[in-house]
């Protein structure tokens, strides 16, 4: 055994068994609905092992899960029209997105996104930068809403792409999409418009018929499915190509086997959130509310990051707590069994602050005191009722030995 390997295992013997365990990490790696786990082990043992694009039974039974699964996203988007590409995860649907549109791009060679664009957004245009593309990133408020003033001085004729997520994954702000897709159109009809979308399905009803984007990316498991899938959809219209090659199965943009078992989770996950959408959605909210109103009411030097009520996604809580190291304050809710992240899940081995939180207009202290917290259908008052005790007992404790403290 390794010394990595053996840390682990000690890191994980301190832990003990926590009172009760309440999982709020979804932002990483999220709760999986039981009926989707379930329908995945049905698909491994029964039908879903053959490949969808032969033509035998075995074959044809994976290729109607992949079917289904594409019919039931299009219902959840109102569309009946367009392309779905299955990848293996939110960050590759971007990246198709953006770099499979780029490759037929001649006089428009300009991408326009938001300061606070998921890393799997922003990478990909600093990468084209440095391979010859314009970038433009728009400022946004202290709530994380874009100055649509700023975008609109941006979108000009070597304008190709304005990416626009339609919900923040880290402070929760729900951007008006529709004004932002107007007021583009409005300056310039040939923009292509890409959002991502892996946190709003499921959070608020999408229509895209009046929402009119072009591209949006979605994830499974940010829909309570199973890792490892990840979806593009295009209109019927827009040409994009293959960023990776290979043998191809069902579907042009995406060489390989699709991850048939992981697709058959996704649609009974889609399916649940599709039948039980309004309970959901409330419940959400509720347990949201309590969650922050607890905390900054509960806990002095609080900051609650990104917008209040109705603007902001009913599952997404992140609260600045002053005085705190964000990272000290995982570890010690871990210890006590509750699971949250700091900051951005993709920085939380580093020492460099939330980009988000940063754009937001936070110092560098709110930043990395911050944590991030998601509430899922399958989370409850008591998970609540005990993620806020031991939340208060464990900033109390890490302000106690900490040289930040106020």
């Amino acid at each position: 055994m390794g010394e990595v390997s053996r840390s682990v295992k000690d890191l994980l013997e301190s832990h003990g068994k926590p009172l009760r365990e309440v999982y709020l990490d979804s932002e990483n790696s999220g709760l999986i609905f039981p009926e989707a786990l379930e329908e995945m082990v049905r698909t491994y043992r029964d039908y879903g092992y053959g490949h969808p694009s032969i033509t035998h039974k075995k074959g044809w039974e994976a290729y109607e899960i992949i079917h289904k699964a594409t019919d039931t996203l299009m219902r959840l988007l109102g569309v009946e029209e367009g392309e779905v590409t299955y990848t293996h995860g939110g960050t590759e649907a971007n990246n198709l997105a953006i770099r499979g549109l780029v490759q037929h791009a001649r006089e428009r060679r300009k991408i326009v996104y938001s300061s606070i664009e998921h890393l799997s957004v922003k990478f990909p245009a600093e990468r084209l930068q440095k391979e010859g593309f314009k970038v433009a990133e728009i400022p946004v408020d202290k709530e994380g809403f874009i100055d649509i003033d700023a975008l609109r001085r941006e979108v000009d004729k070597e304008t190709l792409l304005v990416s626009i997520a339609w919900v923040n994954h880290e402070v929760g702000t729900i951007q008006d999409l529709r004004s932002i897709v107007e007021t583009v159109r409005d300056k310039d009809s040939e923009v292509y418009i890409h959002t991502d979308t892996c946190d709003a399905l499921g959070r608020f009803k999408l229509d895209f018929r009046k929402v009119d984007v072009d591209l949006a990316s979605f994830s499974s498991h940010k829909v309570y499915g199973p890792k490892g899938v990840g979806m593009l959809y295009c209109k019927p219209e827009v040409r994009i190509y293959p960023i990776i090659y290979g043998q191809l199965s069902t579907q042009e943009l995406w060489p390989g086997v699709e991850n048939v078992p992981a697709i058959a989770g996704l649609y009974r996950s889609l399916e649940n959130i599709e039948r039980n959408f309004e309970n959901y959605v409330d419940n959400m909210r509720r347990l949201r509310d309590k969650l922050i109103k607890s905390i900054l009411t509960s806990v002095k030097d609080s900051i609650l990051n990104g917008p209040r009520g109705d603007r902001r996604a009913v599952d997404n809580v992140n609260v600045s707590f002053l005085g705190c190291e964000g990272e000290a304050l995982t570890v010690e809710l871990s210890l006590r069994g509750v699971y949250v992240s700091s900051a951005s899940a993709c920085t939380s081995r580093t020492l460099i602050p939330s980009h988000v939180l940063i754009a937001i207009g936070r110092d560098y202290e709110a930043a990395h005191g911050s944590l991030l917290m998601k509430i899922t259908p399958m989370h409850s008052d008591e998970d609540i009722d005990y993620t806020v005790e031991q939340i208060l007992e464990a900033v109390d404790r890490i302000r106690s030995i900490s040289p930040l403290r106020r």
